[in-house]
């Protein structure tokens, strides 16, 4: 993968190693009662009548309710997995290597048309833009290097 969560529980007995997503699954659980909680909140609303609202200690009741273990979700999922992620950076720029978008990144060194030659090439011959804007000469590794720095390709500077 492309992200490394931190390890929360033990993995799989099948698959040492393994990091199961405990946290984010907690979330979606979450999510999945506020839904049930909204459905309750719509029937009641729907239920009601004007000024005087029968429903409205349930409505209250499932609203707050939903707050709470929302913000409660959100607390343990940037303490818990959020501020622990971990970019596996070798295997990102692999992905970005061997992806044709990167072509659009050479249209101010080699023009739209081109790009869109280089493009249709790599596709048809299974090679990275890289590999084939080097092998048709028209670039340098060096000049390569520089327009896919990723500080170069997403407008930022290093930290």
């Amino acid at each position: 993968g492309e992200i490394r969560l931190p390890p929360m529980q033990a993995g799989s007995s099948i698959m040492p190693g393994k990091v199961n997503p405990v946290i984010p699954e907690v979330v979606n659980q979450i999510a999945f009662q506020v839904i049930g909680t909204n459905m309750t909140v719509t029937l009641a609303a729907e239920a009601g009548q004007l000024q005087l609202n029968a429903m409205e200690p349930v409505i209250v009741l499932n609203i707050l309710q939903s707050m709470r273990m929302l913000m409660r979700g959100m607390v343990v999922l940037r303490a818990k997995c959020i501020v622990g992620i971990e970019a596996d950076r070798e295997r990102c720029r692999e992905l970005l290597e061997g992806s044709l978008v990167t072509v659009t990144a050479l249209n101010p060194y080699i023009g739209y048309d081109e790009a869109s030659r280089v493009a249709k090439l790599a596709l048809l011959s299974r090679r990275t833009i890289r590999d084939v804007v080097l092998g048709e000469g028209l670039m340098t590794e060096a000049q390569l290097d520089e327009a896919f720095a990723p500080e170069n390709l997403l407008g930022t500077t290093p930290r």
